[in-house]
């Protein structure tokens, strides 16, 4: 199971992928534009980047440079109508490392997600731990010493998101735009009701107070 994002505009055809990837038990989160990919991408790590080059506002190969210049690694392949060689050239340039042109069989987009995964993975945390508590991103998994308890998607990328920006609180809004960017029908209830069942995980490994509520200022995990 591979963690992917998928940045593409085109609703129907992202859908699709959608569908196909969740057959293959992908963990995937799908974004629609440019800047809420960049976020997504300073946010979390994933294991492959399946961008859309023609994106509304910031173009696929201004988020891909962009997070390149940031130090990001993650393979990338890019999706697009540009065919022509000067294009493939600019969008390999700019940092992708494959490069698909449309229309295109998802069978082959699959494959070459595949080849990607089979290269070292260099030094990309695929772990995060503080204060005891281990979150496995690969497999959704916390742990606590011996016990472990599976976390659904939504719930582990929030709690991915507080752990590696410990020590800050962010309030309800500004986990709803970080965790769910292109969910129109999210909303700050849908983070309050993630982070209660979150919550109930932790405390069943004995860290119901690991994520603490600061009044005014929002959720945090203090790693001091």
């Amino acid at each position: 199971m591979a963690k992917i994002l998928l940045v593409e505009d085109d609703l129907e055809l992202s859908q699709r992928m959608e569908d196909w990837f969740s057959l293959e038990n992908h963990n995937l989160e799908v974004v629609h534009n440019g800047e809420d990919a960049l976020q997504m991408l300073t946010s979390f790590e994933f294991d492959v980047v399946v961008m859309d080059w023609g994106l509304p506002g910031m173009t696929g190969l201004e988020v891909v440079k962009q997070y390149r210049k940031q130090g990001g690694a993650a393979p990338i392949i890019f999706l697009t109508g540009r065919g022509e060689i000067d294009n493939r050239e600019q969008g390999l340039d700019g940092g992708a490392d494959d490069y698909m042109v449309k229309p295109f069989d998802v069978r082959e987009l699959s494959a070459r997600i595949r080849s990607l995964l089979r290269r070292p993975k260099g030094l990309l945390p695929t772990e995060l731990a503080i204060k005891g508590v281990k979150l496995e991103l690969e497999t959704r998994t916390v742990r606590v010493g011996e016990q472990s308890a599976h976390l659904m998607p939504k719930q582990c990328a929030l709690l991915e998101y507080l752990m590696r920006h410990p020590n800050r609180p962010f309030g309800a809004k500004a986990l709803l735009d970080a965790v769910w960017p292109s969910d129109s029908e999210a909303s700050e209830d849908t983070v309050r009701t993630c982070m209660k069942t979150l919550r109930r995980q932790l405390g069943t490994l004995g860290k119901e107070d690991f994520i603490k509520t600061m009044l005014g200022s929002g959720y945090l995990i203090e790693d001091k």
